[in-house]
């Protein structure tokens, strides 16, 4: 998209044509009850572990959480947070050039993140914590403004819109010039609309249908769309059966402009966004043969 922002953006040690370039983010979580792979990488090994099997498969970004969105759950100390997301992230930067961001709504966790080696502060509560827009401001992050009504740990039940689309847009902006006004500059602003973030399916799939009415705030767009309920009530699908409309999703979603992709299956996702890539004409096939011999 040749409208957004900075198009070329330098994140952490890597760089990005987000004209041309799709951004591939792996999911890391030190969460016990994460709703797609239920504590499979709680454990500090396995969560390493999968970072650099992620990297080594082709991801550009890891992001690490150590609490989960859900309200269905006991509530954690900061500390705990902390001990939970850096110990990750400083393992992590020492073996990869990878961009690291870390997933959290507090502003304490972030500043110890952020000194542990991540780059990116991804904020499902759209920076609404007291401190945590001046830790990204003094610090140089990246900052990833979400979507969502509540943010995490709260419940919102039976969450009511006039038009979905229209207020999310409507918050992101508000939030942008928030993150604006605080001195963090454009070029370290991505937004995200939240998909299945105090919504219903109804609500995300017109998001999806609507989506270039978010890419084109004119911020390089994030989205969490892998193996989400949206899906799987679509298609009457079980988590681990999600993997074919998660892609779909994903591909519709480049389509309409957007330039990260947040996932768990991170070898099916480089396959199906380097292949939509060369459609696209932004990326030359690996190994044309076919009948040019």
């Amino acid at each position: 998209m040749s409208d957004i922002l900075f198009p070329v953006r330098r994140i952490g040690r890597r760089e990005f044509d987000f004209a041309r370039q799709v951004a591939i983010m792996a999911i890391v979580n030190r969460t016990p009850n994460s709703f797609h792979d239920k504590g499979r990488t709680f454990e500090l090994d396995r969560a390493v572990e999968a970072a650099r099997a992620a990297v080594a498969a082709g991801a550009d970004w890891v992001d690490v959480g150590g609490f989960a969105f859900s309200a269905d759950q006991d509530g954690i100390s900061v500390g705990e947070e902390v001990d939970r997301v850096v110990p990750v992230i400083a393992e992590i930067r020492n073996v990869t050039d990878a961009v690291i961001s870390v997933d959290t709504h507090r502003a304490d966790v972030a500043k110890a993140a952020l000194a542990a080696g991540a780059d990116v502060i991804n904020d499902t509560n759209g920076l609404r914590e007291p401190g945590m827009a001046a830790i990204a401001a003094e610090s140089g992050a990246t900052v990833i403004v979400t979507h969502s009504l509540a943010g995490p740990g709260k419940a919102v039940v039976r969450p009511v819109y006039g038009d979905v689309v229209t207020e999310v847009a409507d918050f992101l902006r508000e939030r942008v010039r928030f993150v604006l006004d605080f001195g963090i500059p454009a070029e370290r602003i991505i937004i995200d609309p939240g998909h299945d973030l105090n919504k219903n399916t109804f609500h995300s799939l017109e998001l999806m249908r609507r989506l270039d009415e978010i890419t084109s705030i004119g911020y390089p767009t994030l989205v969490a769309l892998s193996n989400k309920d949206f899906i799987g009530e679509t298609l009457d699908r079980p988590q681990r059966e999600r993997t074919e409309g998660t892609i779909a999703a994903n591909v519709t979603a480049v389509l309409k402009g957007a330039r990260i992709l947040r996932v768990h299956d991170v070898p099916a996702t480089v396959a199906a966004v380097r292949m939509t890539e060369a459609m696209l004409g932004w990326r030359a096939p690996i190994a044309p043969r076919h009948n040019l011999g």
